[in-house]
């Protein structure tokens, strides 16, 4: 499929040729929310803990006898019925279960994210910014002349480096590096801006089974 190629000036001059694997696919919603839900799993960390009855220190002697008190039965101070004892059930820090996605998953869940944009209108692609853009005015009349905002920018890092500068001030703006796209950042955010190599790299990854 091919989809028109916008300049940093704003024109529309050339295209460029994205395979239907992309941009073209029926979108599972169950599925991407999925694979937000293990990225937003592994993006905190986990570190709430509490000790067990078996961490906490003391003596493990039984407290009352076990018949004749008139009270329940108990074994030592540990339990987690008694104050400073330990915590039944509780965070376990590090140890924590996280859950687990096949790679497959994920890049289809990525390409369906990328087609879902792609049918909202929201995705666009950007030829390669090879001069730096040092001041934001620049920048920031490009978004408006085409009508961009709320701009998720996902850029290789020779255009990175030549647009940084000029559009890192600009409010509900990210740029990340092709290698870093997400599924959760797609949907984050309005609009897709995607530099020329960066969506081959993207291709490139997401159609080679291999990988």
């Amino acid at each position: 499929m091919k989809l028109p190629l916008l300049n940093i000036d704003g024109s529309k001059t050339n295209t460029i040729e994205i395979s239907d694997k992309l941009v073209n696919l029926k979108v599972n919603h169950k599925l991407i929310k999925y694979v937000i839900d293990w990225q937003l799993n592994h993006s905190k960390p986990r570190v709430a803990k509490t000790k067990q009855r078996n961490q906490v220190k003391g003596s493990t002697r039984k407290i009352v006898a076990q018949k004749g008190s008139g009270g329940a039965r108990h074994a030592s101070k540990k339990a987690p019925l008694f104050v400073g004892g330990g915590v039944a059930h509780g965070p376990k820090g590090a140890v924590y279960k996280i859950k687990k996605i096949n790679k497959k998953v994920r890049k289809l869940a990525l390409a369906q994210s990328l087609s879902k944009k792609h049918l909202d209108k929201s995705l666009h692609i950007l030829a390669d910014v090879k001069k730096e853009i040092k001041k934001t005015k620049e920048f920031n009349k490009f978004l408006i002349k085409n009508n961009l905002m709320n701009v998720l920018i996902i850029s290789d890092k020779d255009s990175l480096k030549n647009i940084n500068k000029s559009a890192r001030n600009i409010k509900n703006i990210k740029l990340i590096n092709d290698e870093g796209t997400n599924v959760y950042d797609l949907f984050k955010y309005k609009n897709i801006v995607i530099t020329s190599s960066s969506a081959k790299k993207i291709q490139e990854r997401i159609l080679n089974e291999k990988n």
